[in-house]
């Protein structure tokens, strides 16, 4: 039986280079984006219908539920939830309309997509979830400073991050299994969308990203950090949220009582 993989926003960057390495690697690929004239040029990379494209649009309710609809009628073996928007400014600054496609980009359709996917794959006992999220979905308690001002953007992500692991929890020892991928800054338009030259910048390139996670999946890696050399790192941040979660108690805390 031949692999079905779909992947959002697969016109560009991380998302592209995965549904090519997926479409290389012998699955077949749902590649989904916005603008039919690049998913019609990957579609064409390869003949015999390897690639299908689907235009659709994830700030939107019917671009959503047209997906989940394919989410839950095909036999995925992977779903990667790459599809992104680059709304970086300060909160105060924020257009409503920016912070509600972002929030509908990369919570609500990655969230739905893969409610839709999950029954199939749990009915077939494989499948793949990855959701590609980012390194500031850590940075949360950087001062002012040192990160550029992004609240929005970092509590979206911090939101994958928490999500697929909990999830991954969930479908233990069910063959279906879940990754939140990180990666730093990559050689993306990503940027370049958002009006950042950051071609001065150390950056990793898409492919590398999507070889982290293949690799990350291969050696049951829940969050993939393709930058981090010292995995401990990742480990530790886990290790102390677990540290203060499991430390609460029904009693105020002595910091908090009068005087």
């Amino acid at each position: 039986m031949s692999k079905l993989a779909l992947v959002t926003g697969a016109t560009s960057g991380i998302g592209r280079a995965f549904a090519r390495r997926l479409a290389g690697d012998g699955h077949d690929v749902i590649a989904v984006g916005r603008r039919a004239d690049r998913l019609a040029e990957l579609a064409a990379g390869f003949p015999g219908g390897r690639v299908r494209p689907v235009v659709a649009d994830l700030s939107t309710g019917d671009g959503v539920e047209a997906v989940a609809a394919l989410c839950a009628g095909e036999p995925l073996s992977m779903l990667v939830n790459n599809a992104g928007v680059a709304h970086y400014m300060p909160f105060a600054d924020l257009p409503a309309e920016k912070a509600r496609e972002l929030l509908h980009v990369k919570v609500v359709a990655p969230t739905l997509l893969t409610r839709a996917a999950v029954p199939g794959m749990l009915a077939r006992g494989a499948g793949a979830i990855v959701n590609v999220a980012g390194m500031i979905a850590f940075s949360g308690p950087a001062p002012a400073e040192q990160m550029p001002r992004r609240a929005v953007y970092a509590g979206t992500l911090a939101h994958l991050v928490t999500m697929s692991q909990v999830l991954h929890a969930e479908l233990s020892g069910t063959g279906v299994r879940v990754q939140v991928l990180c990666p730093g800054v990559v050689a993306t338009e990503f940027h370049e969308r958002q009006g950042l030259d950051l071609s001065a910048v150390a950056r990793m390139s898409a492919e590398d990203v999507v070889t982290a996670g293949l690799r990350g999946l291969e050696l049951g890696e829940v969050v993939c950090a393709p930058g981090v050399e010292d995995d401990r790192l990742l480990r530790a941040v886990s290790e102390a949220q677990l540290a203060a979660f499991g430390a609460q108690s029904p009693r105020l805390a002595e910091r908090y009582r009068p005087a």
